[in-house]
């Protein structure tokens, strides 16, 4: 992990501990990493939109498009504050970025996060022959809470 990428983990698992203090319900975080710049930081827009699509990763992913100019963020990394849902790791990768680092893990968090909670990380990994690398369970300690059944009552 690059010292930009641990900065960018910091300040996605400080948003998402500051959402969770303030008593927001929905609190995933993500920010996207290029050419040794933090270029986009976002928070899940789901409540505040009423759509189902505007997750913290596709709205970094969206907003750093936008921000370049262009949709293809090839040597991106994207930083999560949680292990990527089954449609964030594919709009991940229909942009192009082939690398990932999340703090939560799918094994250590509450099962209602995923809508195919038996698929895992590494079935998604295997599905596109490899074709992105990740990196779980950086900083989970600092939100683990967060995303277990008991942080979610």
């Amino acid at each position: 992990m690059t010292p930009v990428e641990a900065e960018a983990m910091t300040a996605v698992t400080d948003h998402a501990c500051r959402l969770h203090a303030d008593g927001k319900d929905i609190v995933f975080t993500a920010a996207i990493v290029k050419d040794d710049k933090i270029i986009a930081e976002a928070r899940n827009e789901v409540a505040d939109t009423d759509d189902p699509s505007r997750h913290a990763e596709v709205v970094a992913i969206a907003e750093a498009t936008r921000k370049l100019g262009e949709r293809d963020l090839s040597g991106a990394t994207l930083i999560a504050s949680c292990q990527p849902c089954e449609m964030c790791l594919s709009t991940m990768r229909w942009a192009g970025i082939s690398r990932v680092i999340f703090a939560a893990q799918q094994e250590n968090i509450s099962d209602a996060f995923f809508r195919f909670p038996k698929l895992t990380i590494s079935d998604f990994h295997a599905a596109c022959d490899g074709a992105f690398a990740y990196l779980g369970g950086v900083q989970e300690s600092r939100v683990a809470h967060i995303y277990s059944d008991e942080g979610q009552s």
